[in-house]
């Protein structure tokens, strides 16, 4: 699964005694985006991030002046992944000679790499969606992937290929993004921490699938 690009790996912890200036955000950051992909959110303390980074406390308030702080860090550096998995699953749709089947591609890639981003980075996908933002496309770089796009935003888009291609009708095309995504979010949350967890891996697949297209034709 590709991850967010970072100077280092994401999530990577780096000790060192002295930091240059912007060094520790960015030490401070990683160690929370570690602690989150163990845990989920509620591993995200900013103490045990300090702890991680090799610093003492009080050096951690001059970036992050509380675990909420450090925890919506956390959480757009989380989505960031996210919609980098999804710019991944799109690129590689392949071209289809009708725009009718490139668009349906495009929406069920968007489904696909959604899911498997929850079942692989599970701790990671819990804190992306725990502190809300205060629209759910609201645009920030933080949040977006190589496209520039976040992943409500590259959810709007394929559902704009589908209106496009004429396979959505236009008048039904407003508020899609909230069924489409209400759905798929639902699965994904039984498939990481519902009665569908013990499923194998096969038959989860086979579920994602067979919803993607429930969606694409109720839509």
């Amino acid at each position: 699964m590709t991850r967010a690009t970072t100077s280092r790996p994401l999530g990577s912890t780096h000790r060192r005694s002295t930091y240059r200036h912007g060094d520790l955000r960015h030490a401070l950051l990683e160690a929370g985006i570690e602690l989150a992909r163990r845990g989920g959110p509620e591993a995200v303390v900013l103490r045990e991030a300090t702890r991680q980074a090799g610093v003492v406390p009080n050096a951690a308030y001059r970036h992050f002046a509380s675990r909420q702080a450090l925890l919506h860090a956390v959480r757009a550096a989380a989505l960031s992944a996210l919609a980098v998995a999804i710019d991944t699953e799109l690129a590689g749709v392949r071209r289809r000679r009708r725009p009718a089947d490139a668009a349906r591609a495009s929406l069920r890639a968007v489904g696909t790499a959604y899911l498997r981003f929850a079942e692989a980075e599970t701790g990671l996908f819990r804190t992306a969606f725990t502190v809300p933002p205060a629209t759910p496309g609201g645009a920030s770089p933080a949040m977006a992937g190589e496209s520039g796009l976040n992943p409500f935003q590259l959810l709007g888009a394929a559902l704009d290929r589908l209106v496009d291609a004429g396979v959505l009708p236009p008048e039904r095309r407003p508020g899609a993004e909230y069924l489409a995504w209400s759905a798929v979010h639902g699965l994904a949350m039984l498939v990481i921490e519902g009665p569908l967890r013990r499923l194998a891996s096969a038959q989860k697949r086979d579920i994602g699938q067979r919803l993607l297209e429930m969606v694409e034709k109720g839509l």
